[in-house]
């Protein structure tokens, strides 16, 4: 069997956090900056709160959940891990997987970038797939290591109007490919029954919740 989907997310999980707005009619040049700008300016914010301490368990969890879901198009890249069923999901067992995913994520993506509030991530430019889709390239990099910086890519699409994070590649490897061959791949071993799924997501996001 293929790693826990747990294992699977929060190992290529990185942060961003809330949106702004963004003209439809940039020209290429500009908007690319915006959606530079847009992962720069939200890896840090997203990292202070995490390094906040005067902030308990609590609010930090809030706040972190805020941001994050500011930023990513939840629906969107829920519905794309669900791959072929989709198609034959009842609508309400849709919708209740979106809501699950939604508090399955924000629940990994803090528990992984705990573990890097002292890295720091640095923009090195980005890539234009279409007017409204940009791949913006990051490296991780680690203080007083000798390691090589890790490279990170964002996805952003802006044809919603303002900047949104619809997928993460962590050296090369993106999260929302790897998730639904996950989520696809359980479904397959549980006859298909997106039910099961969110049961097990639900459960997963309480015990990343609870305090370590």
């Amino acid at each position: 069997m293929r790693p826990s989907i747990h294992v699977a997310l929060t190992r290529r999980a990185l942060l961003l956090s809330a949106a702004a707005p963004l003209a439809m009619a940039l020209p290429a040049a500009a908007a690319a900056n915006v959606a530079e700008s847009f992962v720069d300016d939200n890896i840090h914010k997203g990292l202070e709160i995490l390094r906040d301490k005067k902030l308990n368990t609590v609010q930090r969890r809030d706040q972190f959940e805020t941001l994050l879901l500011g930023l990513v198009d939840v629906r969107r890249i829920a519905l794309f891990t669900l791959g072929q069923y989709r198609r034959t999901a009842p609508p309400e067992d849709v919708d209740a997987f979106v809501n699950a995913f939604k508090n399955y994520a924000a629940a990994a993506y803090q528990s992984y970038f705990a573990k890097y509030t002292n890295q720091t991530l640095k923009v090195t430019g980005s890539t234009e797939r279409s007017p409204t889709d940009f791949i913006v390239q990051t490296l991780l990099v680690e203080p007083n290591s000798n390691q090589p910086p890790a490279e990170v890519d964002f996805r952003v699409r802006t044809d919603t109007g303002k900047p949104v994070l619809v997928d993460v590649a962590y050296q090369g490897i993106w999260l929302s490919l790897e998730q639904r061959d996950q989520f696809v791949a359980f479904l397959g071993q549980n006859n298909g029954n997106v039910r099961t799924l969110i049961a097990h997501l639900s459960e997963l996001a309480v015990n990343l919740a609870k305090p370590t």
